[in-house]
Protein backbone atom coordinates (compact mmCIF):
# COMPACT_ATOMS: atom_id res chain seq x y z
CA UNK A 1 0.00 0.00 0.00
CA UNK A 2 1.70 3.18 -1.19
CA UNK A 3 1.24 6.38 0.84
CA UNK A 4 -0.37 9.43 -0.67
CA UNK A 5 1.92 12.41 -1.07
CA UNK A 6 1.10 14.89 1.67
CA UNK A 7 2.15 18.47 2.32
CA UNK A 8 0.91 19.21 5.86
CA UNK A 9 3.50 17.26 7.84
CA UNK A 10 3.38 17.54 10.77
CA UNK A 11 -0.37 18.10 10.92
CA UNK A 12 -2.13 20.27 13.53
CA UNK A 13 -2.58 17.50 16.13
CA UNK A 14 1.06 16.42 15.82
CA UNK A 15 2.18 20.03 16.17
CA UNK A 16 0.06 20.47 19.27
CA UNK A 17 1.39 17.27 20.82
CA UNK A 18 4.94 18.37 20.06
CA UNK A 19 4.34 21.55 22.04
CA UNK A 20 2.91 19.52 24.92
CA UNK A 21 5.80 17.05 24.87
CA UNK A 22 8.35 19.83 24.67
CA UNK A 23 6.84 21.38 27.79
CA UNK A 24 7.11 18.23 29.89
CA UNK A 25 9.80 15.90 28.48
CA UNK A 26 13.53 16.44 28.79
CA UNK A 27 14.43 18.54 25.76
CA UNK A 28 17.32 16.24 24.86
CA UNK A 29 15.13 13.26 23.97
CA UNK A 30 12.69 14.04 21.15
CA UNK A 31 13.94 16.17 18.26
CA UNK A 32 11.40 18.86 17.37
CA UNK A 33 11.47 21.14 14.32
CA UNK A 34 8.83 22.71 12.07
CA UNK A 35 8.86 19.51 9.97
CA UNK A 36 9.36 16.91 12.70
CA UNK A 37 8.05 14.69 14.35
CA UNK A 38 4.67 13.14 13.65
CA UNK A 39 2.82 11.30 16.43
CA UNK A 40 1.79 7.75 15.65
CA UNK A 41 -1.75 6.51 16.27
CA UNK A 42 -1.83 3.06 14.65
CA UNK A 43 0.20 0.83 12.37
CA UNK A 44 -0.22 -2.28 10.26
CA UNK A 45 2.18 -4.14 7.98
CA UNK A 46 4.79 -1.63 6.77
CA UNK A 47 2.39 1.31 7.19
CA UNK A 48 1.92 3.82 10.00
CA UNK A 49 -0.91 6.31 10.51
CA UNK A 50 -0.41 9.48 12.55
CA UNK A 51 -2.88 11.33 14.75
CA UNK A 52 -3.81 13.56 11.80
CA UNK A 53 -4.77 10.60 9.64
CA UNK A 54 -1.72 10.67 7.37
CA UNK A 55 -0.37 7.31 6.21
CA UNK A 56 3.37 6.62 6.02
CA UNK A 57 5.54 3.87 4.61
CA UNK A 58 8.01 2.94 7.35
CA UNK A 59 11.52 2.05 6.18
CA UNK A 60 12.82 1.68 9.75
CA UNK A 61 10.69 -1.15 11.23
CA UNK A 62 10.48 1.07 14.29
CA UNK A 63 14.23 0.88 15.03
CA UNK A 64 14.36 -2.67 13.62
CA UNK A 65 11.70 -4.03 15.96
CA UNK A 66 8.79 -4.71 13.58
CA UNK A 67 10.58 -7.08 11.20
CA UNK A 68 7.29 -8.94 10.67
CA UNK A 69 5.45 -5.67 10.10
CA UNK A 70 3.17 -3.98 12.59
CA UNK A 71 0.33 -5.75 14.42
CA UNK A 72 0.57 -9.22 12.81
CA UNK A 73 -2.60 -10.96 13.89
CA UNK A 74 -1.04 -13.99 15.63
CA UNK A 75 1.06 -11.72 17.86
CA UNK A 76 -1.91 -9.46 18.62
CA UNK A 77 -3.99 -12.50 19.60
CA UNK A 78 -1.20 -13.96 21.73
CA UNK A 79 -0.74 -10.62 23.49
CA UNK A 80 -4.48 -10.25 24.14
CA UNK A 81 -4.76 -13.78 25.48
CA UNK A 82 -1.75 -13.37 27.75
CA UNK A 83 -2.86 -9.97 29.03
CA UNK A 84 -6.25 -11.40 29.95
CA UNK A 85 -4.59 -14.19 32.00
CA UNK A 86 -1.31 -12.83 33.38
CA UNK A 87 0.77 -9.82 32.41
CA UNK A 88 3.11 -9.67 35.40
CA UNK A 89 4.83 -12.28 37.53
CA UNK A 90 7.75 -12.40 39.96
CA UNK A 91 10.47 -13.10 37.42
CA UNK A 92 13.29 -14.25 39.72
CA UNK A 93 11.10 -15.62 42.51
CA UNK A 94 7.82 -17.06 41.17
CA UNK A 95 8.09 -16.80 37.36
CA UNK A 96 5.59 -17.69 34.65
CA UNK A 97 5.63 -20.76 32.42
CA UNK A 98 6.25 -18.44 29.47
CA UNK A 99 9.63 -17.46 30.89
CA UNK A 100 10.76 -21.08 31.05
CA UNK A 101 9.52 -21.73 27.51
CA UNK A 102 11.33 -18.69 26.11
CA UNK A 103 14.64 -19.60 27.75
CA UNK A 104 14.37 -23.10 26.29
CA UNK A 105 13.57 -21.72 22.81
CA UNK A 106 16.48 -19.29 22.84
CA UNK A 107 18.84 -22.12 23.76
CA UNK A 108 17.51 -24.17 20.84
CA UNK A 109 17.94 -21.36 18.31
CA UNK A 110 21.49 -20.49 19.38
CA UNK A 111 23.98 -22.85 20.96
CA UNK A 112 22.01 -26.04 20.46
CA UNK A 113 21.55 -25.17 16.80
CA UNK A 114 25.32 -24.58 16.56
CA UNK A 115 25.96 -28.00 18.14
CA UNK A 116 27.69 -26.38 21.10
CA UNK A 117 25.43 -27.82 23.77
CA UNK A 118 22.74 -26.02 25.74
CA UNK A 119 22.65 -22.28 26.23
CA UNK A 120 21.80 -20.48 29.44
CA UNK A 121 19.74 -17.28 29.34
CA UNK A 122 19.54 -14.00 31.24
CA UNK A 123 16.39 -12.13 30.24
CA UNK A 124 16.46 -8.33 30.42
CA UNK A 125 14.25 -5.36 29.67
CA UNK A 126 16.47 -3.74 27.03
CA UNK A 127 19.36 -4.46 24.72
CA UNK A 128 21.63 -2.27 26.79
CA UNK A 129 20.92 -4.45 29.84
CA UNK A 130 21.63 -7.58 27.80
CA UNK A 131 25.06 -6.22 26.90
CA UNK A 132 25.73 -5.39 30.53
CA UNK A 133 24.71 -8.92 31.54
CA UNK A 134 27.23 -10.24 29.02
CA UNK A 135 29.95 -7.97 30.40
CA UNK A 136 29.20 -9.15 33.94
CA UNK A 137 29.36 -12.75 32.77
CA UNK A 138 32.74 -12.19 31.15
CA UNK A 139 34.14 -10.65 34.33
CA UNK A 140 32.83 -13.44 36.56
CA UNK A 141 34.07 -16.13 34.17
CA UNK A 142 37.56 -14.74 33.49
CA UNK A 143 38.29 -12.35 36.37
CA UNK A 144 39.84 -10.09 33.73
CA UNK A 145 38.72 -6.50 33.88
CA UNK A 146 39.43 -5.39 30.32
CA UNK A 147 37.15 -5.47 27.30
CA UNK A 148 38.13 -5.04 23.67
CA UNK A 149 35.54 -2.99 21.75
CA UNK A 150 35.38 -1.11 18.46
CA UNK A 151 35.15 2.40 17.09
CA UNK A 152 31.73 3.27 15.71
CA UNK A 153 29.97 0.66 17.82
CA UNK A 154 26.67 1.15 19.60
CA UNK A 155 25.79 -1.15 22.51
CA UNK A 156 23.44 1.06 24.52
CA UNK A 157 23.55 4.04 26.84
CA UNK A 158 23.53 2.58 30.34
CA UNK A 159 26.88 3.27 31.98
CA UNK A 160 28.13 -0.29 31.47
CA UNK A 161 27.06 -0.54 27.84
CA UNK A 162 28.17 3.03 27.19
CA UNK A 163 31.66 2.15 28.39
CA UNK A 164 32.06 -0.21 25.41
CA UNK A 165 30.21 2.02 22.92
CA UNK A 166 32.65 3.56 20.48
CA UNK A 167 30.83 6.82 19.80
CA UNK A 168 32.17 10.07 21.26
CA UNK A 169 28.76 11.73 20.81
CA UNK A 170 27.35 9.49 23.52
CA UNK A 171 30.46 8.94 25.64
CA UNK A 172 32.05 12.36 25.95
CA UNK A 173 29.39 14.05 28.15
CA UNK A 174 29.85 11.27 30.73
CA UNK A 175 33.47 10.21 30.23
CA UNK A 176 34.64 11.43 33.64
CA UNK A 177 32.19 9.00 35.27
CA UNK A 178 32.79 6.03 32.99
CA UNK A 179 35.09 3.20 34.00
CA UNK A 180 38.27 2.72 31.99
CA UNK A 181 38.07 -1.02 31.27
CA UNK A 182 37.42 -0.70 27.51
CA UNK A 183 40.10 -0.56 24.81
CA UNK A 184 38.99 0.40 21.30
CA UNK A 185 40.27 -0.70 17.92
CA UNK A 186 39.10 0.41 14.47
CA UNK A 187 36.17 -1.51 13.03
CA UNK A 188 37.29 -2.46 9.52
CA UNK A 189 35.22 -0.58 6.95
CA UNK A 190 36.71 -1.07 3.54
CA UNK A 191 35.01 1.96 2.00
CA UNK A 192 36.91 4.16 4.46
CA UNK A 193 39.87 2.02 5.41
CA UNK A 194 41.12 2.87 8.93
CA UNK A 195 44.58 1.80 7.80
CA UNK A 196 44.60 4.46 5.08
CA UNK A 197 44.34 2.17 2.08
CA UNK A 198 42.28 3.51 -0.86
CA UNK A 199 38.51 3.06 -0.65
CA UNK A 200 37.39 -0.23 -2.13
CA UNK A 201 34.72 -2.87 -1.91
CA UNK A 202 34.98 -5.44 0.92
CA UNK A 203 35.87 -8.24 -1.50
CA UNK A 204 39.08 -6.37 -2.34
CA UNK A 205 40.26 -5.95 1.27
CA UNK A 206 44.03 -6.31 1.32
CA UNK A 207 45.92 -8.76 3.58
CA UNK A 208 47.89 -5.78 4.86
CA UNK A 209 44.74 -4.48 6.55
CA UNK A 210 44.14 -7.74 8.35
CA UNK A 211 47.77 -7.86 9.46
CA UNK A 212 47.63 -4.25 10.69
CA UNK A 213 44.54 -5.04 12.74
CA UNK A 214 46.07 -8.28 14.02
CA UNK A 215 49.19 -6.51 15.26
CA UNK A 216 47.13 -3.94 17.16
CA UNK A 217 44.83 -6.58 18.67
CA UNK A 218 47.68 -8.85 19.74
CA UNK A 219 49.44 -6.00 21.55
CA UNK A 220 46.31 -5.32 23.61
CA UNK A 221 45.39 -8.95 24.27
CA UNK A 222 48.92 -9.99 25.15
CA UNK A 223 48.76 -7.81 28.28
CA UNK A 224 46.54 -10.52 29.76
CA UNK A 225 43.87 -8.30 31.30
CA UNK A 226 41.20 -8.48 28.56
CA UNK A 227 38.44 -10.96 29.36
CA UNK A 228 35.99 -10.15 26.58
CA UNK A 229 35.74 -8.98 22.98
CA UNK A 230 32.38 -7.33 22.27
CA UNK A 231 31.36 -6.61 18.69
CA UNK A 232 28.40 -6.08 16.38
CA UNK A 233 28.90 -8.53 13.48
CA UNK A 234 27.44 -5.76 11.30
CA UNK A 235 27.37 -2.28 12.77
CA UNK A 236 23.82 -0.92 12.83
CA UNK A 237 23.67 2.62 14.14
CA UNK A 238 27.27 2.95 13.00
CA UNK A 239 25.91 3.06 9.44
CA UNK A 240 25.19 -0.51 8.26
CA UNK A 241 28.89 -1.34 8.15
CA UNK A 242 29.72 -4.86 6.92
CA UNK A 243 33.24 -6.00 7.83
CA UNK A 244 35.53 -7.90 5.48
CA UNK A 245 35.41 -11.68 5.54
CA UNK A 246 38.50 -12.13 7.71
CA UNK A 247 37.22 -10.07 10.64
CA UNK A 248 34.89 -12.31 12.67
CA UNK A 249 36.93 -15.51 12.12
CA UNK A 250 40.01 -13.63 13.32
CA UNK A 251 38.19 -12.40 16.43
CA UNK A 252 37.20 -15.99 17.20
CA UNK A 253 40.81 -17.07 16.77
CA UNK A 254 42.10 -14.27 19.01
CA UNK A 255 39.53 -14.95 21.73
CA UNK A 256 40.53 -18.61 21.83
CA UNK A 257 44.24 -17.83 21.74
CA UNK A 258 44.15 -15.32 24.59
CA UNK A 259 41.39 -16.81 26.73
CA UNK A 260 38.82 -14.05 26.21
CA UNK A 261 35.09 -14.51 25.70
CA UNK A 262 33.65 -13.45 22.35
CA UNK A 263 30.41 -11.49 22.71
CA UNK A 264 28.24 -10.82 19.67
CA UNK A 265 25.77 -7.97 19.94
CA UNK A 266 23.06 -9.13 17.53
CA UNK A 267 20.34 -6.99 19.06
CA UNK A 268 19.81 -5.18 15.76
CA UNK A 269 21.03 -7.82 13.32
CA UNK A 270 19.38 -10.90 14.82
CA UNK A 271 16.45 -12.88 13.45
CA UNK A 272 16.96 -12.59 9.68
CA UNK A 273 17.56 -8.84 9.44
CA UNK A 274 20.67 -9.47 7.31
CA UNK A 275 19.24 -12.54 5.53
CA UNK A 276 20.51 -15.20 7.96
CA UNK A 277 19.06 -15.92 11.38
CA UNK A 278 22.08 -14.14 12.84
CA UNK A 279 24.49 -11.88 10.98
CA UNK A 280 27.42 -13.93 12.30
CA UNK A 281 26.04 -16.92 10.38
CA UNK A 282 27.26 -15.26 7.17
CA UNK A 283 30.79 -16.10 8.34
CA UNK A 284 29.92 -19.31 10.22
CA UNK A 285 31.41 -17.94 13.44
CA UNK A 286 29.85 -18.67 16.82
CA UNK A 287 30.24 -16.52 19.93
CA UNK A 288 30.52 -17.47 23.58
CA UNK A 289 27.73 -15.03 24.45
CA UNK A 290 25.10 -13.48 22.21
CA UNK A 291 22.86 -10.49 22.95
CA UNK A 292 19.40 -10.42 21.36
CA UNK A 293 16.50 -7.98 21.30
CA UNK A 294 14.45 -5.72 19.00
CA UNK A 295 12.72 -8.21 16.62
CA UNK A 296 12.75 -10.83 19.39
CA UNK A 297 9.30 -9.74 20.60
CA UNK A 298 8.09 -7.66 17.61
CA UNK A 299 7.29 -4.80 19.96
CA UNK A 300 7.69 -5.46 23.68
CA UNK A 301 10.69 -4.23 25.73
CA UNK A 302 12.45 -7.53 26.33
CA UNK A 303 15.95 -8.68 25.40
CA UNK A 304 18.29 -11.51 26.29
CA UNK A 305 21.88 -12.51 26.87
CA UNK A 306 22.44 -16.16 25.92
CA UNK A 307 25.68 -17.93 26.73
CA UNK A 308 27.23 -21.36 26.47
CA UNK A 309 26.18 -23.49 29.43
CA UNK A 310 29.68 -24.22 30.71
CA UNK A 311 30.57 -20.52 30.64
CA UNK A 312 27.37 -19.33 32.29
CA UNK A 313 27.53 -22.00 35.00
CA UNK A 314 31.17 -21.22 35.71
CA UNK A 315 30.42 -17.51 35.94
CA UNK A 316 27.19 -17.34 37.91
CA UNK A 317 26.77 -19.09 41.29
CA UNK A 318 23.64 -21.04 42.17
CA UNK A 319 20.93 -18.75 43.50
CA UNK A 320 20.43 -18.94 47.25
CA UNK A 321 17.38 -16.72 47.15
CA UNK A 322 18.90 -13.44 45.99
CA UNK A 323 19.91 -12.99 42.35
CA UNK A 324 23.07 -11.06 41.51
CA UNK A 325 21.53 -9.77 38.29
CA UNK A 326 17.78 -9.24 38.07
CA UNK A 327 15.02 -6.65 37.82
CA UNK A 328 11.39 -6.20 38.82
CA UNK A 329 10.13 -6.99 35.30
CA UNK A 330 12.59 -9.77 34.43
CA UNK A 331 10.90 -12.39 32.25
CA UNK A 332 7.67 -10.41 32.01
CA UNK A 333 5.05 -12.97 30.90
CA UNK A 334 3.50 -10.66 28.31
CA UNK A 335 6.89 -10.03 26.70
CA UNK A 336 7.84 -13.71 26.88
CA UNK A 337 4.58 -14.74 25.21
CA UNK A 338 5.05 -12.18 22.46
CA UNK A 339 8.63 -13.37 21.96
CA UNK A 340 7.53 -17.00 21.67
CA UNK A 341 4.90 -16.07 19.08
CA UNK A 342 7.31 -13.80 17.23
CA UNK A 343 9.94 -16.55 17.07
CA UNK A 344 7.33 -19.03 15.85
CA UNK A 345 6.43 -16.71 12.97
CA UNK A 346 10.07 -15.91 12.19
CA UNK A 347 10.98 -19.59 12.03
CA UNK A 348 7.87 -20.75 10.16
CA UNK A 349 8.50 -18.85 6.92
CA UNK A 350 11.49 -18.79 4.56
CA UNK A 351 12.31 -15.24 5.62
CA UNK A 352 15.95 -15.70 4.71
CA UNK A 353 15.10 -16.07 1.02
CA UNK A 354 12.67 -13.15 1.03
CA UNK A 355 15.02 -10.84 2.91
CA UNK A 356 17.94 -11.65 0.64
CA UNK A 357 15.83 -11.10 -2.49
CA UNK A 358 14.37 -7.81 -1.25
CA UNK A 359 17.79 -6.75 0.01
CA UNK A 360 19.30 -7.34 -3.41
CA UNK A 361 16.48 -5.32 -5.00
CA UNK A 362 17.03 -2.47 -2.54
CA UNK A 363 20.79 -2.54 -3.07
CA UNK A 364 20.32 -2.35 -6.84
CA UNK A 365 18.04 0.64 -6.37
CA UNK A 366 20.58 2.38 -4.16
CA UNK A 367 23.31 1.83 -6.75
CA UNK A 368 21.08 3.49 -9.35
CA UNK A 369 20.42 6.30 -6.90
CA UNK A 370 24.17 6.86 -6.61
CA UNK A 371 24.30 7.71 -10.30
CA UNK A 372 21.79 10.56 -9.99
CA UNK A 373 23.88 12.97 -7.91
CA UNK A 374 27.42 13.62 -6.70
CA UNK A 375 25.95 13.97 -3.22
CA UNK A 376 25.59 10.20 -2.83
CA UNK A 377 28.53 8.27 -1.38
CA UNK A 378 29.07 4.60 -0.63
CA UNK A 379 26.19 2.17 -0.24
CA UNK A 380 26.59 -0.95 1.87
CA UNK A 381 24.79 -3.53 4.01
CA UNK A 382 23.34 -7.03 4.01
CA UNK A 383 19.78 -8.25 3.54
CA UNK A 384 17.28 -5.60 4.60
CA UNK A 385 19.89 -3.64 6.50
CA UNK A 386 21.26 -1.12 4.01
CA UNK A 387 22.74 2.34 4.07
CA UNK A 388 23.88 5.03 1.67
CA UNK A 389 26.15 7.94 2.53
CA UNK A 390 25.21 11.57 1.91
CA UNK A 391 28.23 13.75 1.04
CA UNK A 392 29.00 17.30 0.03
CA UNK A 393 30.57 18.45 -3.24
CA UNK A 394 34.00 17.45 -1.92
CA UNK A 395 32.90 13.95 -0.94
CA UNK A 396 32.89 14.75 2.79
CA UNK A 397 30.10 13.70 5.18
CA UNK A 398 27.12 16.05 5.02
CA UNK A 399 24.95 15.46 8.12
CA UNK A 400 22.93 18.67 7.59
CA UNK A 401 21.83 17.55 4.13
CA UNK A 402 21.08 14.10 5.52
CA UNK A 403 18.78 15.59 8.15
CA UNK A 404 16.97 17.68 5.55
CA UNK A 405 16.39 14.56 3.44
CA UNK A 406 14.93 12.72 6.44
CA UNK A 407 12.43 15.56 6.94
CA UNK A 408 11.73 15.85 3.21
CA UNK A 409 10.93 12.15 3.03
CA UNK A 410 8.61 12.43 6.02
CA UNK A 411 6.70 15.14 4.17
CA UNK A 412 6.39 12.69 1.28
CA UNK A 413 4.89 10.01 3.52
CA UNK A 414 8.03 7.94 4.10
CA UNK A 415 9.72 7.34 7.45
CA UNK A 416 13.49 6.96 7.26
CA UNK A 417 16.34 7.58 9.69
CA UNK A 418 19.89 8.84 9.55
CA UNK A 419 22.80 6.95 11.09
CA UNK A 420 26.55 6.56 10.94
CA UNK A 421 29.26 8.04 13.10
CA UNK A 422 29.01 11.32 11.17
CA UNK A 423 25.20 11.11 10.95
CA UNK A 424 25.45 11.19 7.17
CA UNK A 425 24.06 7.75 6.32
CA UNK A 426 20.46 7.17 5.30
CA UNK A 427 19.53 3.84 6.87
CA UNK A 428 17.07 1.32 5.44
CA UNK A 429 15.75 -1.42 7.73
CA UNK A 430 12.20 -1.93 6.41
CA UNK A 431 9.81 -4.65 7.57
CA UNK A 432 10.17 -7.98 5.81
CA UNK A 433 6.57 -7.68 4.57
CA UNK A 434 7.39 -4.70 2.38
CA UNK A 435 7.29 -5.40 -1.37
CA UNK A 436 9.40 -4.33 -4.34
CA UNK A 437 6.83 -1.76 -5.53
CA UNK A 438 6.93 -0.03 -2.15
CA UNK A 439 10.74 0.01 -2.15
CA UNK A 440 10.76 1.42 -5.69
CA UNK A 441 8.26 4.09 -4.68
CA UNK A 442 10.42 5.11 -1.73
CA UNK A 443 13.58 5.28 -3.85
CA UNK A 444 11.80 7.34 -6.50
CA UNK A 445 10.67 9.80 -3.83
CA UNK A 446 14.18 9.93 -2.40
CA UNK A 447 15.62 10.63 -5.82
CA UNK A 448 13.23 13.53 -6.34
CA UNK A 449 13.75 14.90 -2.82
CA UNK A 450 17.53 14.80 -3.28
CA UNK A 451 17.35 16.59 -6.63
CA UNK A 452 15.31 19.36 -5.00
CA UNK A 453 18.12 19.68 -2.46
CA UNK A 454 20.76 20.11 -5.17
Amino acid sequence: MLPELVTSIPGPRSRGLAVELRAHESRNITYVSPGFPVFWERAHGPNVWDVDGNRFLDLTSGFGVASLGYTPQPIVEAMQDQAARLYHAMGDVHPSAEKAALCRRLSQLTFENWNLGPGKVILTNSGSEAVEAALKTAWLATQRRGVLAFNGSYHGLGYGALTVTGRSLFRDPFKTQLADFASFLPFPICQHCPWHAPGREPSACLPDCMNAFLRQAEILLAKGDIGAIVVEPVQGRGGEVVPPGWFLPLLRQLADQFGALLIFDEIYTGFYRTGHRFASDHWNVQPDLICLGKALTSGFPLAACVGREKIMDAAWPESTGEALHTSTFLGNPLGCRMALQSLELLEAEPWSERVEALGHHLHSGLLKLQETSRHWGWTRGLGLMRGIEVVDANGQPDPARTGRLVEAMLARGIIILSGGVEQNVLSFTPPFVIDEAELDFALAQLTEAALRES
